[in-house]
């Protein structure tokens, strides 16, 4: 489950790859793609190398895995990551649909199940914004419904945010979590081995398999 590569930049290769890969077979299976981005760092280097790959861009939808709730041009708006390190040259014909301001349910609804999911991962097992210490996790983790509020105090930076859910989380074609270090390297043995964290859940309650892209170079 967990793959190893030598460095970021190996990591960043294989990652895209396996992206790019998802995102032509669901154009060519049922003519449009949806794409879930996260923020943090390792994305942004995978993001440098889909927006020079080959597709048809202007039939992927993007959407985001979590979002601080402040300005588009904010320096820690993930939708700001996305549009500054994706949606470039002919990845700039691509749709983004941002969550903040939240999105009709519908929207993203509509675009279930995603074809392909990035997601990184925090040393304490947080995925997108479900994080350990939120008053309000286990409704976020168990919820049917596709979002959820997130309180400011939480995260870093500690500002308010919204969030998919694990139940939206789950249902995806194709997932692809993103680690760095071995501190989490040993988060995720913490989870697989039954500690109750986020990035646990996810793994087991996923519907389809996930792929672990980890280098030690970096975290």
């Amino acid at each position: 489950m967990i793959e190893t590569y030598p460095n970021g930049a190996a990591l960043a290769d294989a990652a895209a790859h396996a992206v790019h890969a998802q995102l032509a077979a669901a154009l060519r299976t049922h003519g449009r793609a949806g794409l879930v981005a996260t923020g943090g760092r390792s994305p942004g280097p995978v993001y440098d190398r889909l927006a020079a790959a080959s597709l048809d861009w202007t039939r992927v939808i993007v959407a985001l895995s979590d979002e601080r709730c402040v300005s588009p041009d904010d320096p820690v708006s993930n939708a700001r990551l996305v549009r500054e390190r994706l949606l470039k040259g002919s990845a700039a014909k691509a749709h983004l649909l941002p969550l903040w301001p939240e999105p009709e349910p519908a929207a993203l609804a509509a675009l279930q199940p995603f074809d392909a999911l990035m997601l990184g991962m925090g040393e304490d097992g947080h995925i997108a914004s479900l994080i350990p210490g939120d008053p309000g996790l286990e409704d976020g983790l168990t919820t049917p419904d596709l979002l959820r509020r997130v309180p400011e105090g939480l995260g870093r930076p500690p500002v308010a945010r919204v969030t998919l859910t694990l139940s939206a989380l789950a249902n995806a074609r194709a997932i692809f979590l993103l680690i760095a270090g071995e501190a989490k390297r040993g988060v995720i043995g913490r989870a697989l081995a039954g500690e109750d964290l986020p990035v646990g859940r996810l793994i087991s309650q996923a519907k389809a398999p996930i792929r672990i892209f980890w280098t030690p170079d970096g975290g």
